[in-house]
C-alpha cells in the first residue's frame, strides 16, 4: 500500500521475518493463492479474464464522482480492466470491434466501496434481535461466532457477498472472526470483488468464549500468516488488513503490535466509539475514551481505520482530522443496536476521510450500500440541517470517499481516465424513481439494490441483466438456511 493516502502504491508491504508469497517489488504479478473451495460447493471459477475487445458503455447518464463530481451524457470505453475514455466522444477511442453496451435511460456510477463489512455474521441475520452492544456481543455474536466451522464460514461469505454483489458492491473492507480467514478470503477471490479484510484478534475481554480468546503471540502469528498467504492475491484484488476487534477485547500489547504491522505498511481496522455503554467500560478500565487510548498507542493515521466513531466528542472529531486517521459511518447498524448517530457532517467538513458499511446482518439484517446511502444523508441532515448534507455527499461516502478510506482514491472510486474499471450500471426508469429531476438526488434517495442491472469490477462482469455471473443464488440460499439451523445449534441458541 502506499506510503501516504495520495501515492499511487508502487510496493507491497512486507513484515520483517514473515515469508511472503510473490515479489511484488519486481513488477511481477502477485502470486495468487490457491483456491479452497470445496468441489461440488456452488464453485465459480477462481478467475475472471479481461474481456479480449473494449468495451463501450453507451448514451448513459456518466456519475463520474471526480474531483469536479462532473455528471456527463456520453460513453466509457474500458480497455485491459481500465478506464480508456470518457464523455460524449469517447466512443471514437474504442477499436472498431468494441462489445457495446446500451444505457439509455440509465446511471453509470463507480463501483460501490463498502469499507466495513463482517462477512462472517451474514448466517446470524436475525439471530441477535432487540439487544445493546455488548449484551448482544456477549450473548449472541460471540457464541455464534465461536461455533462457526469451515462450512459455515464458507456459506456465510457466500450469502453475504451475493449480496453484496449483487447490490453493486465491488470494494470491502471485511473483520472476520478470529478462526478460519482463509474460507472467507478464498470466497472473495472466487466472487471476483476487491476485498481488504483480516480475522478478529481478540485476547482478553469479559464474556469472550474460550475459542475466540487467543494468546496475544498466537493471534498476532496466525495473522501475519495469512498476511503472508493472502495479500496480494487475485493480482492484488485481495490485502490483509490487521483487525484488533476493539479496545474491550484486546490488550495493549496486542494493540502496540498491530501498530507495528500498520507502520510496516498496512492497514489497521478497529472498532471504536459505538455505543455509550462500551464508552463507560473503556473509562472505567482505561481512565479515557477509546479513540483517545488508542491514539496514545499509535493507532492513528492514514492506514488506522475507526469503524463507528459514534461517541465522538468536537475535539476527537478535529484529532482525527488532523491526524489523517479514517472513519467508517455504519447508520444502520448504529440505530438498531441503539448506538446513536455518528456526527459524519462534522467529519466531513473537517476533513477527514469517511467511508461507508452496512456492518455485518447480525445487526443490521442487510447489506444494501443504497440504504445506507439513504440512511447516511437523512442523519445527517437530522443532526445538521436539511442544507448541511447534500445527496453528492451521501454518494460520495460509498465511491470515492470508500476509495479513500481504502488509500485508493487514485485506482478506484471516481469514473476517470486512467482508473480501474469498476463500474455499476444503474436504471432510472422505476415507478419509484420517476421522474428523474436530479440524477444523484434519485440515486441517494430513489434507488435500491433492485435498480443495479450490471456490475463490473476490476474490468469484469459480476453481474448481468440482474443476474449474478457463475452463481446459483437459490443453491447459495438453501445451503445458508441449512447451516445456519446447524450453527445456531452449536451455539446453543435454540
Amino acid at each position: 500500500m502506499p506510503s501516504s493516502p495520495r501515492r499511487v502504491r508502487t510496493g507491497r508491504p512486507r513484515l520483517p521475518g514473515v515469508h511472503h508469497a510473490g515479489n511484488h517489488g519486481s513488477g511481477h504479478l502477485p502470486v495468487q493463492a490457491p483456491s479452497r473451495c470445496v468441489p461440488g460447493r456452488h464453485a465459480a471459477p477462481t478467475r475472471r479474464r479481461w474481456l479480449l475487445n473494449d468495451l463501450v458503455v453507451s448514451r448513459a447518464h456518466i456519475v463520474t464522482c471526480d474531483p469536479q463530481r462532473r455528471i456527463l451524457r456520453g460513453d466509457v470505453v474500458v480497455r485491459n480492466g481500465r478506464i480508456l475514455a470518457v464523455g460524449p466522444n469517447a466512443r471514437r477511442r474504442a477499436r472498431p470491434d468494441s462489445e457495446v453496451i446500451d444505457a439509455e435511460g440509465c446511471a453509470l456510477i463507480p463501483g460501490l466501496v463498502q469499507t466495513h463489512v463482517h462477512l462472517c455474521q451474514t448466517l446470524m441475520r436475525g439471530m441477535a434481535e432487540d439487544l445493546p452492544l455488548l449484551t448482544w456481543l456477549r450473548q449472541r455474536v460471540w457464541p455464534l461466532e465461536a461455533a462457526h466451522d469451515a462450512d459455515s464460514l464458507r456459506a456465510s461469505a457466500e450469502l453475504a457477498l451475493a449480496e453484496l454483489v449483487r447490490g453493486g458492491t465491488t470494494t470491502l473492507l471485511d473483520m472476520g472472526t478470529t478462526h478460519g480467514h482463509d474460507v472467507l478470503f478464498d470466497a472473495c477471490v472466487r466472487f471476483g470483488v476487491r476485498a481488504y479484510g483480516g480475522k478478529a484478534m481478540m485476547d482478553r475481554g469479559q464474556g469472550v468464549p474460550r475459542k475466540l480468546r487467543e494468546g496475544t503471540k498466537a493471534s498476532l502469528a496466525e495473522s501475519d500468516q495469512l498476511c503472508a498467504t493472502w495479500d496480494g492475491a487475485a493480482n492484488g484484488r485481495i490485502r490483509y488488513a490487521y483487525a484488533p476487534r476493539f479496545i474491550l477485547s484486546c490488550s495493549e500489547r496486542l494493540i502496540r503490535e498491530t501498530v507495528d504491522r500498520m507502520s510496516a505498511g498496512f492497514f489497521l481496522h478497529v472498532h471504536a466509539a459505538e455505543h455509550a455503554e462500551e464508552r463507560s467500560a473503556v473509562r472505567a478500565i482505561h481512565g479515557a475514551d477509546d479513540v483517545d487510548v488508542l491514539s496514545r498507542w499509535g493507532a492513528r493515521g492514514p492506514r488506522c481505520v475507526l469503524v463507528h466513531g459514534v461517541q465522538l466528542t468536537n475535539r476527537q472529531v478535529r484529532s482525527i482530522a488532523t491526524a489523517d486517521t479514517h472513519v467508517v459511518h455504519c447508520p444502520s447498524a448504529n440505530l438498531k443496536l441503539g448506538s446513536g448517530i455518528a456526527p459524519v457532517g462534522d467529519l466531513v467538513r473537517a476533513g477527514a476521510a469517511v467511508g461507508l458499511g452496512s456492518d455485518g446482518a447480525a445487526c443490521n439484517n442487510n447489506l444494501d450500500a443504497w440504504m445506507e446511502m439513504r440512511q447516511a444523508g437523512l442523519l445527517a441532515k437530522l443532526r445538521g440541517g436539511p442544507g448541511s448534507f447534500s445527496s453528492q455527499q451521501a454518494l460520495d461516502l460509498c465511491t470515492i470517499g470508500g476509495a479513500r478510506v481504502l488509500n485508493l482514491e487514485h485506482e478506484i472510486g471516481s469514473i476517470e481516465v486512467g482508473k480501474r474499471a469498476d463500474l455499476l450500471i444503474v436504471s432510472l426508469r422505476s415507478i419509484q424513481q420517476a421522474p428523474v429531476v436530479d440524477v444523484v438526488d434519485t440515486l441517494v434517495f430513489a434507488t435500491g439494490s433492485q435498480h443495479v442491472r450490471d456490475v463490473m469490477a476490476d474490468g469484469n462482469w459480476l453481474v448481468r441483466n440482474g443476474e449474478l455471473q457463475g452463481w446459483d443464488p437459490e443453491k447459495i440460499r438453501a445451503e445458508a438456511e441449512a447451516q445456519a439451523e446447524l450453527l445456531r445449534r452449536r451455539a446453543g441458541l435454540q
